[in-house]
């Protein structure tokens, strides 16, 4: 953004009369969207300045081989493994003989540590193999003692979720 700030994100669509701003990403990134699925969870990130919604997508399966894989598309892979050690030693949840595969919906790439919560909500979601309650996001960080740790602008990523029918929010 060469006239804004450096933190600034904009969101900008193809049409046939060339390039507009896209007033609400968070819908885009949510066109596809369902509640009833196993392992999915609705996150508000930060990018920037700008709240943005984006489902984060789990699937823990039996490992069919003989180390189990993780892998991460948007998200950190070592942030994965702590987080697993975390459920595994505070919510006795082990995923050790499970494969673990994650994905940021819509190629975003999310890197701040207000994820882990909804993180670890759609791992345990495809763990069970039972979708969250609906209307329902999730934002915090997951320290190792297994606390949930408040995030910056929480109040601003909450009127986000509001504005798009989010009626329930974990923090």
């Amino acid at each position: 953004n060469r006239f804004g700030a450096v933190n600034e994100l904009g969101v900008f669509a193809m049409t046939d009369k060339g390039l507009k701003g896209v007033a609400n990403p968070s819908a885009i990134f949510l066109s596809s969207y369902r509640e009833d699925v196993p392992g999915s969870c609705v996150l508000v990130t930060q990018e920037g300045s700008r709240p943005l919604l984006v489902e984060i997508q789990a699937l823990v399966d039996d490992a069919h081989g003989f180390a189990p894989k993780r892998l991460c598309v948007g998200l950190e892979q070592n942030r994965l493994s702590m987080l697993l050690a975390v459920m595994h030693r505070h919510a006795g949840i082990a995923c050790f003989d499970q494969d673990v595969f994650l994905n940021a919906v819509g190629g975003v790439k999310i890197i701040e540590p207000a994820a882990d919560l909804a993180i670890i909500l759609a791992m345990q979601s495809s763990h069970r193999n039972r979708p969250l309650p609906q209307k329902l996001v999730a934002f915090g960080e997951v320290g190792l003692s297994g606390e949930v740790r408040p995030v910056t602008r929480g109040q601003e990523r909450l009127k986000e979720a509001m504005k798009l029918g989010f009626e329930k929010a974990l923090v």
